[in-house]
């Protein structure tokens, strides 16, 4: 894994109006299922991806070594047949420049380090983020327009503020 693979990827979601959607999307079914909740899954970098493959996105996600992504949250993606897989690399990156000992021996180039750090790659099936992007999901079987949930939640909340309370329509005489 090197830096600059990193920022060329950056680069690539950016320049494709496409790329930032899917990305958008693949974020947005990892946030509804409450991904993020587990501890250490908020510090993660996207390293590669989305990858937009016929029947899955993959996006590879890149954490240091001292903090690893709690499996729990992977377990949960598990359940929704999205794949996950754990891996060990190490990140190679320039040091900071503080001495002309810091460049590499005959070159105006940086000497380079390597840091351990875990990566992630979770492939997660197209029609899940269709279907969380349309608003439907499917739970023990049967299948569940989001919409209606928040148009119900909205009728009940419209019947509350609705309400008469006793006593507040009293007249006062003076």
């Amino acid at each position: 894994m090197d830096v600059l693979d990193i920022v060329k990827n950056s680069k690539h979601i950016y320049m494709s109006e496409s790329a930032l959607e899917i990305l958008t999307d693949y974020e947005r079914v990892l946030d509804d299922l409450d991904i993020y909740a587990f501890k250490n899954w908020k510090q993660g970098e996207l390293v590669e991806g989305p990858i937009n493959k016929r029947y899955w996105v993959e996006c590879t996600f890149m954490w240091p070594e001292r903090l690893m992504p709690d499996p729990d949250g992977a377990r949960r993606l598990l359940d929704y047949r999205a794949k996950v897989e754990y891996s060990k690399d190490k990140l190679t990156s320039p040091v900071k420049i503080e001495s002309p000992d810091d460049y590499r021996p005959g070159t105006r180039k940086p000497d380079l380090k390597e840091e351990p750090v875990w990566l992630v790659k979770i492939s997660i099936p197209s029609e899940l983020i269709t279907d969380f992007k349309q608003g439907f999901m499917e739970l023990e079987g049967q299948e569940i327009d989001l919409q209606d949930i928040e148009d119900s939640e909205q009728e009940e909340l419209d019947d509350t503020n609705s309400m008469e309370v006793p006593g507040a329509e009293e007249e006062t005489n003076v």
